[in-house]
C-alpha cells in the first residue's frame, strides 16, 4: 500500500486529495492546516519519521492574497521558510519520497507574456506572490541535486469546499443568502477582475498525475479561460434565481491596490505529459457551489 503525507489535508485541495488517495488505495497522513507549524523543523521530522511516505503533498500555506500584504513576515515564514523546511527535512528523513508543492499564478504577478507558460519568468507583485515564487525556486533547487520535486502552478481553483473568504464562495453565498432572505445585498470590489478558474478536484487529480511522472517537473494546472468577477456574479444569480443588479454595490475600498493582470495559464504541458484537462466548465462549477450554498443537492459528474 502506497502512503503520502499531505500538509493543509483539511483544506479545500487537502480533503478533495485526501478522497481521491484513499480511493486509489493510499495510507494518507496529513496535518490539519491549523496544527500544521511547518516553521518547526522539530514537528516535521517527527512527522516524516511516524509517516514513512512514498509521497508528500505540500498543500499547507497562508494562502489569501489580500491578507499577505497585512501580515507580510508570517507569509513568508510559512510559505517560504516553511517549504523550505519541509524540503531540507524530506531529503533527511524521507529521501525517496517524491514531493509535490502548490505554487501559485500569483508567482507571474503581471506577467510579460499572455498565456503563461512553465518557462514564464517570475514578477511577483504582493507578499503572497513573492513568497510561492521564492519557494517555487527552492523546489527547483532541490530537484536540479535530484530530489523528485514537483511545482504545480495553480490557477485559481474553486469548489464548494471553498472559505467563504474568496471572492466566489463570498458571492455564491451571498446569492443564496440573499434567495433566503438573510441578507439584501452583497459589497464586491473590481468586478471586472479577472482570473482563470478550474475546479479543486480537477487540480488535486493533477497533483497525483504530476507525482505519477517518470522525471519531475514543472506543470501549470489551469483552464486556459479566463472570467471576471462579474460573470460570477451573474451565473450564481441566476442559479439563485435573482437579477443581481438589485443587489450588487460596488465598494472601492475592496479594491487591491496591486491587482495582477493577465494571469491565463497555458496547460499543454500538463496536457501532453500527463493527460490532464479541466473536466468541469466554469458555468458547472459556478452554478454548483451556489446549490450547495443554499442547502440543496447539486449533483456532478465524476
Amino acid at each position: 500500500m502506497p502512503s503520502a503525507f499531505i500538509t493543509g489535508i483539511t483544506g479545500q485541495d487537502g480533503s478533495y486529495l485526501q478522497e481521491l488517495l484513499t480511493g486509489k488505495g493510499y495510507e494518507v497522513h496529513g496535518w490539519p492546516s491549523v496544527d500544521c507549524d511547518i516553521t518547526q523543523p522539530d514537528v516535521l521530522r517527527v512527522a516524516l519519521q511516524q509517516s514513512q511516505p512514498d509521497e508528500i503533498y505540500h498543500l499547507a500555506a497562508q494562502t489569501h492574497v489580500g491578507e499577505s500584504a497585512q501580515a507580510e513576515a508570517r507569509t513568508m515564514a510559512v510559505n517560504l521558510q516553511g517549504t523550505i523546511n519541509l524540503l531540507e527535512t524530506a531529503q533527511r528523513e524521507s529521501p525517496s519520497a517524491k514531493i509535490f508543492f502548490a505554487s501559485s499564478s500569483e508567482i507571474f504577478g503581471r506577467p510579460e507574456e499572455v498565456p503563461q507558460t512553465e518557462n514564464t519568468p517570475l514578477n511577483p507583485v504582493n507578499p503572497y506572490g513573492e513568497s510561492k515564487a521564492r519557494a517555487t525556486e527552492a523546489v527547483r533547487v532541490v530537484r536540479a541535486a535530484g530530489c523528485f520535486a514537483v511545482n504545480g502552478i495553480l490557477y485559481n481553483h474553486e469548489s464548494p469546499r471553498r472559505g467563504a473568504n474568496f471572492v466566489t464562495q463570498k458571492i455564491c453565498q451571498a446569492a443564496a443568502a440573499i434567495a433566503r432572505g438573510e441578507q439584501s445585498e452583497l459589497k464586491l470590489g473590481d468586478t471586472a477582475a479577472a482570473r482563470d478558474w478550474s475546479d479543486a478536484r480537477d487540480v488535486v487529480r493533477g497533483m497525483w498525475l504530476a507525482l505519477q511522472a517518470d522525471v519531475p517537473d514543472d506543470y501549470i494546472f489551469a483552464s486556459g479561460q479566463t472570467h471576471t468577477v462579474q460573470d460570477v456574479i451573474e451565473i450564481a444569480f441566476e442559479t439563485a434565481q435573482l437579477d443581481w443588479r438589485e443587489h450588487l454595490k460596488i465598494d472601492e475600498s475592496l479594491f487591491r491596490a496591486t491587482e495582477p493582470r493577465q494571469l491565463i495559464g497555458d496547460p499543454t504541458k500538463a496536457r501532453t505529459v500527463l493527460d490532464w484537462q479541466s473536466q468541469t466548465s466554469f458555468r458547472e462549477l459556478i452554478a454548483e457551489m451556489t446549490r450547495e450554498a443554499t442547502g440543496s443537492q447539486a449533483t456532478r459528474s465524476q
